[in-house]
Order: structure tokens, then sequence, then C-alpha cells
């Protein structure tokens, strides 16, 4: 049957805006948006939904079912807009309690309770990885631990119980118009960087290893992409000088284009992350025919299928000894399955379960 969604955005940019614009699209539901500009994302979690109550009420929607993300208060906004008669679930692409900045800025369990009086006022929780969700509810109880009484423990099984994976969609088919006719010529392999310039993303290990293939004096190229949030990006500033002209790109991709032509160049995607919910830089790399070489923690064992998992994952940090075994020509991976194995995320297949998810949501109730 078809539905009437009203989808919830707070914080209408980046991955979510994608995400909610995604699923618009590719949705045999009727998706209204309900959104506020992706700024302030403190103020959006703890504000957001005062705003959003008086935009409901102001549009005079009349959902079916309503579907919010994480950055979104739903236990305030339900208790404004008295919609505790309408089912409603809401998506954690990420969690504010696991979220390694917010731990070291002493703010996690501020909006990671909002995290949580979300999640226990949704008829239904769905998280984007298997990964994502074990980390939510295994932090949990060590945040309601820390409180003095009342801790509410029986709670985190209640959330459990009305929780369930729904992966990440994806626009993976636009990648298609930039593919090259032809292959490039004979260079040194390109591997790529395309996560943001984080810590959680262990950049150091990263140029480790780039020093380690330079000592070993094996060729190779590097594109380092990804979003900058901080001021001075030390160790990547550094690298830029002793890499050399092995840089092929440094910095954010200036267009859409220009971030799809550098996957589909790359022969490799690296990641060394310490934190990452799903994987969205790396199943966009693979769709374009990069090799993945990843750590084996985080979502990425759950994201390859297991006949890759030796030939692409490392233990611990151990990432040179990997990318020295592949340069060297020891291991040959066919990268069209992997292609393939990444083509589930995109929204002409994901929109079809999350609709059957819903529906089997409001059906429920």
């Amino acid at each position: 049957m078809s539905l009437s969604v009203l989808l919830i955005e707070p914080y209408y940019g980046g991955s979510h805006r994608a995400w909610a614009d995604g699923y618009q699209r590719g949705s045999q539901h009727t998706i209204e948006l309900l959104t506020l500009p992706a700024q302030f994302w403190k103020w959006r979690m703890q504000g957001g939904a005062v705003s959003l109550a008086r935009l409901f009420h102001a549009g005079q929607f009349t959902p079916d079912v309503i579907l919010a993300s994480d950055m979104f208060d739903l236990a305030t906004f339900r208790a404004l807009t008295r919609t505790t008669h309408i089912p409603t679930a809401v998506y954690f692409h990420e969690n504010q309690l696991t979220y390694p900045q917010n731990s070291r800025q002493k703010h996690g369990w501020q909006y990671g309770f909002i995290n949580y009086t979300s999640a226990l006022a949704a008829d239904a929780v769905y998280f984007n990885s298997v990964y994502h969700r074990a980390a939510f509810l295994d932090e949990l109880p060590r945040m309601l631990k820390h409180f003095a009484d009342y801790q509410e423990l029986q709670t985190v099984d209640a959330i459990r119980d009305k929780s369930s994976v729904l992966a990440l969609g994806l626009d993976l088919r636009r990648f298609d118009a930039y593919q090259p006719s032809l292959a490039s010529e004979d260079q040194p392999p390109l591997l790529l960087w395309n996560h943001r310039w984080e810590e959680d993303k262990n950049p150091r290990n990263f140029f480790r290893a780039l020093r380690g293939l330079i000592e070993q004096e094996i060729p190779f190229r590097v594109a380092l992409l990804g979003e900058n949030f901080r001021q001075n990006p030390t160790e990547f500033e550094e690298a830029r000088e002793w890499l050399g002209d092995r840089v092929e790109h440094y910095g954010y991709a200036a267009d859409f284009a220009t971030y799809a032509r550098l996957l589909w160049e790359a022969d490799y995607v690296v990641s060394t992350a310490y934190h990452d919910f799903f994987g969205i830089a790396v199943a966009e790399a693979i769709y374009c025919g990069c090799v993945p070489l990843l750590p084996r923690r985080l979502n990425y064992p759950d994201l390859l299928p297991v006949e890759f998992h030796d030939q692409c994952l490392y233990k611990g940090e151990a990432l040179l000894p990997l990318l020295l075994r592949h340069l060297r020509g020891e291991f040959h991976v066919e990268t069209r399955p992997l292609q393939q194995a990444m083509q589930r995320y995109d929204w002409s297949n994901m929109a079809a379960i999350y609709d059957a998810a819903l529906s089997r949501l409001v059906q429920g109730r």
C-alpha cells in the first residue's frame, strides 16, 4: 500500500540531505520533507524540535508515518504536536554517544541523551549498520549508570527490541556518467584518501604507510580528498611536502565531477579509521572500481563480501604489509564483484526496502 510519509530532517545538508532526497526520489510512497538548514548542529538537536513542531502545525501535515533523523529531538516533537497516534521511526546515521569528537569535548551525554529519549519515543529505531546498532546499545548502559538513581536500565532492552538495521541508501548511479571510456595511461597506482581530515580517521597511520612505500622504493601516487574542519591539518601539510610530485590531488574536491573522476581514476581506496558508522566514502570508491584496503573493524567487514576479507582487510595498524603485497603484485583483486556488492546500496534497490519497513511499521500499529 502507498503511504504518506513525513521525513523530518533538522540538519538538511551533506549526507543527511543526500539520504532524504535520495529516498524521496526512489520511494513508491509519497514523501514530504520537513527540514531546517544544516547549520548550528547543537542548536538543531536542542531546539529544532520546537521550530519543526511549529512548522508541522502550520503545514497541517497528516502523514501515515513519520521518519526522522537522529539529529532530531523526537520526544519533544511528539509532546508538542500530540502525534503519539502516528507511527514514528528514527533513523540513526550517527549517534552522539559514541561520536569521538563529542567524547573529547565533554558533551556526549547531553546530546547522546537526546538520541536516547528519541529512541524511547519512537515506535521503530533504524541503524545504518549492524556495527552501529551494537555500538549504540552497548554504550547506553554506560551512560545511564553514570546517573545517581532511577537509571532505567531496562529501557535499553526496550530500545533493542524495536531496533533493526536499515542500510544506508546511496545515489551511486550518479557516478556512472563520469566513468572513463578508456583506461588511463600506464602510471604508478593511485592511492585514494577520501575521508574527513580528523583524528578519528587516523591519518597518521596512513602517512606512516606511505613513508614505508617510499623507503621500499615502491612507486605510487596519492589523492588526498575529504573535508577539512581544522585550521591547521598539520600532518596533511607536512605530508604534502615530503610526498612531493606523488600528490595527484590535495584538498576537498571543488565539485562532484572532480570527485567522481578521481574515484574512477584511483586504483585503491584506503581507510585507517577508528570511527566510521557506515563507510559512505569507501562504498562510493569501491563502486568506482577501487580495491579497498581497510582495517578489520567497524562496519568494514560487513561492507565487503567475506571472500575478499583476507585480501582487503588488515588487523590493527598493519596497513603497510597489506599495501606492499598489493603493490608488489602478490594479490590480484577482481573489482567487478566488489562493484556489484556495492550496488545493493543504491537507492534503486534500497528505496523498496525502506518502503517495506515503513509499511510493516504502519500495519503493526
